[in-house]
């Protein structure tokens, strides 16, 4: 039988053992790649693969668990484990905030590649006051009264973005936008306050990466060991006022490309 501890890795000149469910773990995701075992199929069982890498079941446990954590697998009640079924990924393009003609849109729908009968969002209305730090990021008095705006976002059934949309309440209120019933929007949240006399001519995001906290990773149905990318986002008026903060929105990491076009004068 293999010892537990049977990899040696060198890190800054020191030697530093791997655990041997690390070594289980990458072979097992390797196989995933490769396509041995596809989306859906069952993996062998516990006992097939403790006799497979000479190991105890302890070990097959570590090793399943960190994978089951990234999303690679899932276990079910007396259907043993199968690879997870990836979503596919999605480009958010640069222009996704332009106006989009034809039939009804938002930026979420077009960086899904989505059609509008696909799109459902969970959402839950709110007031609220500015605190420290969304009043930095509204560049406002900490205390100005806002609606916050809670999101979570379908596309086909599956949740894949979450979100908490803030806007000004002297803006909004007693108007359609303070009405959760009228999401989602066609056209997003700059069609929403246009119907207001607001003129947004600017979109500034700021991205970070990080894993999941707990809330996320269950919102999102994701392992605690797929990474998501949160981003801030500032709809600016054409008074240079900004009039709505996103903070944050959370996408799965894993499956989300950020596409950036930049011209360059010659």
């Amino acid at each position: 039988m293999c010892t537990q501890i049977d990899t040696i890795i060198r890190s800054g000149g020191v030697a530093v053992a791997r655990p041997e469910y690390l070594r289980i773990a990458a072979d097992l995701r390797r196989r995933i790649s490769s396509g041995e075992w596809l989306p859906d199929e069952q993996l062998p069982t516990l006992p097939a693969l403790c006799v497979e890498y000479s190991v105890s079941e302890t070990t097959i446990r570590n090793a399943l668990a960190l994978l089951r954590n990234e999303g690679a697998i899932e276990t079910r009640a007396r259907a043993g484990t199968r690879v997870r079924q990836r979503p596919p990924v999605h480009r958010m393009a640069a222009d996704r905030y332009r106006t989009a003609p034809g039939a009804p849109s938002t930026p979420y729908t077009r960086d899904q590649g989505i059609g509008w009968s696909e799109y459902r969002l969970d959402k839950h209305f709110e007031k609220v006051q500015a605190d420290a730090e969304l009043a930095a990021l509204f560049e406002c008095e900490i205390g100005e009264r806002l609606l916050a705006r809670h999101f979570v976002f379908h596309d086909n059934d599956q949740p894949t973005q979450m979100s908490t949309s803030y806007v000004r309440w002297s803006d909004v209120a007693g108007t359609p936008i303070a009405d959760p019933i009228h999401e989602p929007w066609p056209g997003g949240t700059r069609a929403q306050l246009a119907t207001v006399g607001i003129t947004v001519t600017r979109v500034t995001e700021s991205f970070t990466a990080a894993m999941p906290n707990e809330h996320e990773a269950a919102v999102l149905r994701i392992g605690a060991g797929v990474p998501v990318l949160r981003y801030t986002r500032r709809h600016i008026a054409d008074t240079g006022r900004i009039v709505e903060v996103a903070h944050p929105i959370v996408r799965r990491g894993d499956t989300t490309i950020v596409d950036f076009v930049i011209d360059l004068d010659e």
